[in-house]
């Protein structure tokens, strides 16, 4: 019976290993290095073992990722690694340091990869308690492979001299320290390539103003946390310009933006308490507009004009956005597409004493020619101010196609407001408008 079983002298369950090896080895050498690019390299070097064919097949993947919580000789691992990678290109590194010790290994590290030829390179250090690793500024003075740089967290930047990162474009810097102004410029000019570039900060401590200029930027997101003083701010210049989102800058000194002609794109949020500011006049060239502002008097640009404004999407949520939406209207001959968007969540019933709309002088010309789009998100049906701008919108829009309008929900006990809630919205519905082929959708979220 077990010669039965047997075929070439191997038993059945051998046969079964050997079958699943050859799998793995016929499979093409290209599709399995993409595989392997996809796991932590601690996973991919414990592969050799599967096949002989494998045993050096993780020297040839060209995606690295090391985290040291899993390693008790981190650096030591990952400098053997390195040396022993045989790839043409080091495609990416990935390095996550949680120990201090192995972070002052690092900059041996980053030559070594250097070496090989890296494209992109993404360090983390996560520290519990602040304690910034000095990034090492001598292997930046000459790179022409490296195109995707992001440094997060405890790391300063200190580049007493310029960079040389000449095929770099993305630059991603999330909670890093400068030493002072110098280093950020230092860096940002040695990268002519440069076409994104994200910064996230939570103090101007490091740096009181925070230039960027670089000719060759395409998108810029700013994320800053920090609560400021009145002191400092930021200074952009980038001609190329396409796509700029800001979050965040409060109580800053000043906020500086040079013309940006090519740009498409903005998204301008939480900005307020800044001495001096042109933010509006910078993004007349926009396509699309997404301005989420809270309460401030808004330095509006006399006279200019938002030729090439397609979409907007405002923020209701303040007191302020009557007056933003028109000048708005009024500046946006093109406009196509209007949004209007409520962050609160929860009904409000108040209304400011002595309130009254600004409305424009003369029905606006995006109203009259081109509008064909309204919605409004988290609309507050129980209030005059909001029912005043939607009816004046309604009965001027003469190409509106669709005019949505979203409501808060309300819990089904309370009867009699959705009764009245139902009541209003078909007062509004009622209303006369300017066009003919409107078509009005009523929403709950």
């Amino acid at each position: 019976m077990e010669q039965k079983c047997k075929i070439g002298g191997e038993g059945l369950g051998n046969r079964g290993l050997v079958n699943e090896e050859d799998r793995l080895s016929e499979l093409p050498e290209a599709l399995l290095l993409h595989i392997l690019s996809s796991l932590p390299t601690e996973t991919v070097i414990a592969t050799s073992v599967l096949s002989k064919s494998w045993k050096s097949l993780w020297k040839m993947v060209p995606n690295l990722k090391f985290d040291s919580r899993y390693h008790h000789t981190f650096s030591e691992n990952v400098c053997r690694s390195l040396i022993s990678h045989k790839a043409p290109v080091l495609n990416s590194l990935h390095l996550r340091v949680e120990d201090k010790s192995d972070a002052l290994d690092v900059g041996i590290l980053i030559g070594i990869a250097f070496a090989r030829h890296m494209r992109k390179f993404v360090l983390r250090f996560p520290f519990q308690e602040e304690s910034y690793v000095r990034f090492p500024s001598a292997w930046c003075s000459c790179n022409d492979t490296l195109e995707i740089l992001k440094l997060k967290y405890y790391i300063l930047l200190d580049f007493p001299s310029l960079v040389c990162f000449k095929s770099l474009r993305k630059l991603h810097l999330y909670h890093v320290k400068f030493k002072d102004e110098e280093s950020v410029c230092n860096l940002l000019c040695g990268c002519p390539s440069l076409e994104d570039l994200v910064v996230h900060r939570y103090s101007t401590i490091d740096v009181l103003t925070y230039t960027i200029a670089v000719p060759s930027l395409q998108r810029l997101t700013i994320y800053d946390d920090y609560y400021g003083e009145g002191v400092g701010g930021y200074v952009i210049n980038a001609p190329s310009l396409k796509y700029l989102n800001i979050d965040g800058f409060n109580g800053l000194e000043f906020c500086l933006i040079e013309k940006a002609p090519e740009l498409v794109e903005a998204k301008i949020s939480d900005i307020f308490e800044i001495a001096n500011e042109n933010i509006l006049e910078s993004l007349t060239s926009a396509k699309r507009l997404s301005l989420h502002l809270p309460p401030l008097k808004i330095k509006y640009p006399m006279g200019k004009i938002f030729y090439q404004l397609l979409s907007l999407e405002l923020r209701t949520f303040s007191y302020e956005w009557w007056n933003l939406l028109s000048f708005m209207l009024d500046s946006s001959p093109k406009l196509q597409i209007l949004k209007l968007f409520d962050t609160y969540r929860f009904a409000r019933d108040d209304c400011p004493v002595g309130w009254e709309w600004s409305r424009p002088k003369c029905v606006p010309e995006c109203l009259l020619f081109h509008l064909e789009t309204f919605v409004w998100t988290r609309y507050e049906w129980q209030r005059e101010d909001e029912k005043e701008v939607a009816t004046y919108i309604l009965k001027n829009a003469r190409q509106l196609k669709k005019a949505t309008f979203i409501t808060k929900s309300i819990i089904p006990e309370t009867l009699k407001k959705l009764e009245k809630r139902i009541e209003i919205l078909n007062q509004l519905a009622s209303e006369a408008r300017a066009s003919n082929s409107c078509r009005l959708v009523f929403e709950t979220v």
